[in-house]
């Protein structure tokens, strides 16, 4: 269909329906924009389904929507059909979809206070005034008064349209109200007879149309500053005063926020400022954690031993092409795992645990009051619909709801436990392929560390195992990637196969596959480094192998937690430079690509000429899950700032260093490289809070965990107290640690090594003659007792202690847990005492305000003359 045939449509259905027809130049947000594509085969499709939306009048049957087709300036073939609905669609639609709207404003209660708290108040603030302002705080002056925030809202309904503070009927609904009914009425319509044949998002998926999106209010960008000539619309306010670079240190405008994108978009954006905010804290301690190693490094007796022994010898690490090696080369590892493994590791450990449980009880409390602000206590997902698909799918079978007392599509039991059975499988089987893609990571090791153990340039022959670990780190990392892309198509034909019945049960139950697909594809390897690398080696002479082949990787003779501190610090920065080029870099080259075409085609001067649907068309669309990124990406993140945190405290520095980053690139994205996103409401951020709180369970454990086996806190800890030289004295500093490297080594013979594990060298070159004895990392018996190689009472005394402190550990921290959550309320007792007194006000008010118009016509009759009589009040 040509444009000239829109033209003709257009002229004859507004004639149909009586409608005043309305120019190009109209660019209100309002407008909603779906982009025609020059197909032949849906052309009815199209047609059918704008017929069907002209029919959607309100009650008195006289208006509905406008239409207006525009050829596009840059490709003729695509055809912009912008819609708008009338305060008369508008408000029939909100009084369905229950939507609050602002009716008197609120009154706020001062509680009534002593006379000494008022004294001391009196004090604090005549303080306070020779303090500087806060410079994190945004200038109210700039800022516009969005007077719904302080004004009670009810249900909007048109019989009592009175009692609701309209001063314009074109403003009273804001654009993110106006584009959600709008989108609530395009889902809604029937195009074609079928089970699946409604909807806008299947014309969507089919072709009929190209897209759909509400416009951005103008240009993001003035040539006067804001402060000098205030801003043009709200998306120039938002860019200028959150999503500038040059504000990264100030509060978010997150009302300001929630009125452009809509609530669900504000709340993410209130919980990652709150996480950041949070991670100050954290950041803090785990940075003194880190300096505290620094400053004690030349005190560490561990340190000290392990640089001075330049007369033991290590045991290869592998088989043949590994040499033997003194135990001071690793002088330099020995002092890195100091830093990251000292003291303070067990404190921190149990400070960030405690950090989690308190993030998640102050963000309940600050998400309460966010919702009471935003208006969102009442709101219930039960209103929410059903959605089309599930309604096409089981439209035959139906019962009675409840709840509603009207007959609504169901779904057997039968039919929903063989869908989750085969969903669940597949969830099995994909984790499986990522237990393989570890295993194949764990070959990859063992085989390599050989290979560069027999290298050529000294510098990566004298650190096969640093070498073997980084590259292993970079294969896992772009193996995540790659799976990542695999993942989502799965969890996406998993959850269509579950049917959900609304939309939220769809977002939840793909957000579950999701997030247990890549954290798992994340973590896996970091799992095997910190409880499994190292563990079931054997010892020389009887090495444990491989499919009877390949020996298993060994750790340094340092430890394993160097390992483990490369394999987070490698993927956290690169994961995180990846996500955040994705997020802006990709955007940013498209756009770029999009504009070069058009100066090409069309010449730089047409580039100003272009109406606002024109521009928001050559922008990115939003990602087709919403906010599911954003959100994985940051839950992501708090599990390895909090699972393993005891082998890397840098962790949470890196993280809020990223984060300050983050939200001022989510914001410039939002505001500047994405069309604008349909607005929709939420109540808190949803599945992603309980998937937060069984991360900082893991956390718990694992840190448990990797303080007892991957560190060497309990080792020394049980050789202090038991057999150094403070034994039995109560003691254990510096000082008690003397002779622990000599105690934590074990004594293997050479003749004793399997043929196809003697190494090449005979160790010659450190004494001239070929050694006989080397040392390894264990606590066995020496080759000449009665049970050669055996395990020594040491080595019990150690188990012992490592699973008494994760039962310990665990306990009491989860003690600590449950009292903080106990301790602190969801609640705050001034917000309490609020909604409470406002719920008595809003009686109050709706009784004085129709007691008013009864008054107010009672006049009006006795005005005219009217006789009336039995007449209330």
């Amino acid at each position: 269909m040509m444009l000239a045939d829109w033209k003709q449509w257009e002229r004859q259905y507004q004639k149909k329906t009586n409608q005043m027809d309305f120019t190009s130049e109209m660019e209100s947000v309002e407008l909603t924009t779906f982009l025609c594509t020059e197909n032949p085969t849906p052309r009815w499709k199209r047609e059918k389904y704008l017929k069907e939306i002209l029919e959607q009048k309100d009650y008195k049957w006289r208006k509905s929507f406008f239409f207006l087709f525009q050829s596009s300036l840059i490709n003729s073939d695509i055809i912009f059909v912008k819609l708008h609905a009338p305060w008369e669609v508008l408000g029939r639609y909100a009084e369905q979809m229950n939507v609050r709207m602002p009716f008197r404003r609120k009154i706020y209660y001062l509680p009534r206070r002593y006379k000494f708290m008022s004294r001391i108040d009196k004090q604090i603030s005549s303080f306070r005034r020779w303090l500087p302002k806060k410079p994190m705080r945004l200038d109210k002056e700039t800022l516009p008064d969005l007077e719904e925030n302080d004004c009670y809202t009810a249900p909007f309904s048109q019989q009592r349209i009175h009692h609701f503070i309209i001063h314009n009927k074109d403003t009273f609904f804001n654009n993110a109200t106006r584009s959600r009914i709008v989108h609530h009425i395009l889902q809604r319509i029937k195009y074609e007879e079928g089970k699946n044949k409604i909807g806008l998002n299947r014309l969507l998926t089919n072709g009929s149309y190209e897209a759909a999106f509400p416009l951005h209010e103008g240009s993001y960008r003035s040539k006067n500053s804001i402060r000098t000539h205030g801003a043009v619309n709200h998306r120039h306010l938002l860019y200028e005063c959150w999503a500038s670079w040059g504000v990264w240190y100030k509060y978010q405008p997150l009302d300001l926020v929630r009125r452009y994108f809509g609530e669900k978009i504000g709340l993410y954006f209130a919980w990652l400022g709150w996480y950041t905010g949070m991670l100050f804290p954290a950041a803090f301690i785990g940075l003194f954690v880190f300096l505290y190693g620094v400053i004690t490094l030349d005190h560490c007796q561990v340190s000290k031993e392990v640089c001075q022994a330049t007369d033991i010898i290590m045991c290869p690490v592998c088989d043949k092409y590994c040499p033997f090696m003194r135990l001071s080369d690793s002088c330099v590892y020995a002092k890195v795992t100091h830093l990251f493994d000292n003291g303070a590791t067990v404190f921190f450990a149990v400070f960030m645990a405690v950090w989690a449980t308190v993030f998640l009880e102050f963000w309940k409390r600050r998400r309460a009051v966010i919702a009471y602000d935003w208006d969102l206590i009442d709101w219930e997902e039960e209103e929410e619909e059903i959605r089309p698909q599930f309604e096409a799918k089981y439209s035959k079978k139906e019962r009675m709801n409840p709840i509603s007392g009207k007959p609504e599509p169901y779904q057997a039991f039968a039919d929903k436990c063989s869908r989750l059975i085969v969903s669940a499988s597949g969830i099995f089987f994909m984790i499986c392929v990522v237990i393989a893609a570890v295993f194949g990571i764990v070959i990859y090791r063992v085989v390599t560390v050989s290979t560069f153990a027999a290298f050529k340039w000294a510098l990566i022959r004298n650190n096969s195992q640093v070498a073997t670990t980084g590259t292993a780190v970079c294969i896992n990392f772009c193996i995540i990637m790659l799976l990542n892309v695999l993942y989502e198509k799965v969890a996406l034909l998993l959850t269509n196969l579950e049917q959900p019945r609304t939309e939220s049960e769809w977002e939840n139950s793909f957000t579950l596959k999701m997030f247990l697909f890549q954290f798992v594809n994340l973590n896996s390897s970091t799992f095997y480094i910190a409880f499994f690398l190292g563990r079931f080696t054997g010892h020389p002479g009887a090495y444990l192998r491989l499919i009877n082949r390949w020996r298993l990787e060994e750790c340094h003779p340092s430890g394993c937690l160097i390992d483990l501190c490369m394999q987070m610090g490698i993927i956290m920065v690169l994961k995180q430079t990846w996500n955040n080029f994705m997020e802006l870099g990709y955007p940013l080259i498209q756009n770029w690509w999009t504009r070069r075409k058009v100066r090409q085609e069309r010449g730089p001067e047409r580039k100003l000429s272009f109406p606002q649907w024109e521009k928001d068309y050559n922008l990115q669309p939003m990602n087709a899950y919403g906010l599911f990124d954003e959100y994985l990406e940051m839950i992501l993140q708090f599990g390895f700032t909090t699972i393993f945190v005891a082998a890397f405290p840098l962790a949470p520095l890196l993280a809020l260093l990223n984060n300050i980053i983050e939200i001022r690139l989510d914001a410039y994205k939002f505001v500047t490289q994405w069309r604008r996103p349909l607005a929709s409401r939420a109540k808190d951020i949803g599945i992603w809070y309980g998937i937060l709180e069984g991360i900082g369970i893991l956390s718990v454990i694992t840190n448990a965990f990797v303080i007892a086996i991957t560190s060497d806190f309990i080792p020394r800890l049980v050789y202090a107290y038991k057999y150094g030289p403070c034994a039995g004295q109560g003691e254990a500093g510096q000082k008690c640690m003397v002779g622990y490297v000599n105690a934590s080594l074990s004594v293997f013979r050479i003749s004793d090594f399997e043929n196809r594990s003697e190494p090449e060298s005979d160790g010659s070159e450190f004494s001239g003659t070929p050694l006989k004895y080397c040392r390894y990392r264990d606590y066995r018996d020496p080759p000449h007792s009665l049970v050669p190689y055996g395990y020594t009472l040491q080595f019990w005394h150690v188990l012992a202690a490592r699973l008494a402190f994760i039962i310990v550990f665990e306990h009491l921290v989860f003690c600590i847990k449950h009292l903080i959550s106990y301790l602190i309320p969801d609640l705050p007792k001034d917000l309490r005492d609020r909604m409470r007194r406002e719920k008595y006000l809003i009686q109050e008010m709706m009784y004085e305000a129709e007691l008013e118009r009864l008054q107010k016509e009672r006049k009006e009759r006795k005005k005219n003359g009217k006789a009336h009589h039995n007449e209330w009040p």
